[in-house]
């Protein structure tokens, strides 16, 4: 059975598609970039734009950067972008603080693109090398750094956050107060069990003196010079204690015959001074 002319001509028509390298390529000049192969940024020449499809900055941008992909196998460069409403975990991982923001990244070292966005400016700004004059991204602040990645845990948080808070609010009907008093309820139950293990480690790691042995300064063998040392010193302070006794009571002994001879005085003057009369 012969194949008809509308089964002929839909076939020509895909040999044509799939045979034309423009058309071809519309699909993949620009690459879009999530939080699960954000990695491959950290291979090869990037540049990356950051956008929201409600900025109209980004918008206006979606043009000029769909004509500079086209120029991408020709400058050896991969063009991707990232809708942050999508991805809140990369806007966190490269602190995208306004839309569009657009980086290059070559080997790993990622640097901000701040002129003008043009295509040729973009074209001009690969081909001439113009990112060796821009100072990277510290080592701290890069997106593969711990400080980052805490960040866009942080902003990927926040995002389940506010999707937890419109499910209660708008599917299950639930009072606003209400979705934020099962929020504060949850902190502090976490906050209760995060202290209980800080607790925990804290006591495994530093033990109270309570639970120590008491260390006794004698409680070692002594060693027989040790001892003998020992034995030497308690008798020469044994033999001061008794010097010292023996010169309190010459001491008394002499305050004592003071005061008698004193009182004797004190009774004799009298009768002196009588007998004058």
């Amino acid at each position: 059975m012969a194949p008809s002319s509308s089964s002929l001509l839909t076939l020509i028509v895909l040999l044509l598609v799939c045979a034309t390298p423009g058309i071809q390529g519309l699909w993949r000049q620009v690459r879009i970039i999530t939080d699960k192969n954000w990695k491959e940024l950290l291979e090869g020449e990037w540049m990356i734009e950051f956008y929201a499809p409600w900025c109209p900055a980004c918008q206006n941008l979606q043009p000029e950067w769909e004509d500079f992909a086209k120029w991408g196998e020709d400058l050896g460069v991969n063009i991707a972008k990232v809708d942050v409403t999508e991805q809140p975990g990369l806007s966190g991982r490269f602190i995208i603080t306004a839309l569009p923001t657009i980086y290059h990244c070559r080997n790993g070292e990622f640097r901000r693109y701040q002129g003008p966005r043009t295509k040729e400016d973009f074209i001009n700004f690969i081909s001439d090398k113009e990112w060796k004059s821009i100072e990277p991204v510290s080592s701290w602040f890069g997106p593969g750094s711990f400080l980052m990645s805490s960040m866009s845990a942080l902003f990927q948080l926040s995002m389940w956050i506010r999707t937890c808070h419109n499910y209660f609010t708008e599917d299950l009907k639930m009072p606003v107060w209400g979705s934020y008093a099962i929020f504060a309820l949850a902190t502090l139950f976490l906050g209760l069990i995060l202290g209980l293990i800080m607790v925990f480690v804290a006591d495994f790691l530093c033990p109270s003196k309570k639970n120590k042995s008491q260390q006794y300064p004698y409680s070692k063998k002594v060693l027989p010079e040790s001892a003998h040392l020992f034995k030497k010193l308690e008798q020469e302070q044994e033999a001061d204690e008794e010097d010292h006794s023996d010169d309190e009571l010459e001491n008394h002994s002499s305050r004592k015959d003071f005061s008698q001879t004193a009182m004797r005085q004190r009774i004799v003057n009298p009768v002196s001074v009588v007998d004058k009369f």
